[in-house]
C-alpha cells in the first residue's frame, strides 16, 4: 500500500490521525494533514483504509499494491 494526501483539500477533521497517529499527523498552525509514512506496514492497512473512508474531505488517497 501506498498512501498519499491532498493537503489542499484536508480541513483539518484529524479523524485520520485518531485512526493512525504512526501514519498521520496534523500541522499546529492550522490542523492540515501531514503523511508521515507512506508506505505503512501491513498490519496497519486496514486501520489506514479506515482512515481514508472517515476522511471528511477524501484527501487521502491509497494505492494498493
Amino acid at each position: 500500500m501506498k498512501v498519499s494526501v491532498e493537503a489542499d483539500k484536508c480541513v483539518a477533521a484529524g479523524q485520520c490521525v485518531l485512526l493512525a497517529p504512526e501514519v498521520f499527523d496534523q500541522r499546529e498552525d492550522d490542523g492540515v494533514v501531514v503523511l508521515l509514512d507512506e508506505t505503512p506496514a501491513a498490519e496497519q492497512h486496514d486501520t489506514v483504509r479506515e482512515a481514508a473512508m472517515v476522511c471528511p474531505a477524501a484527501a487521502i488517497l491509497l494505492a494498493e499494491s
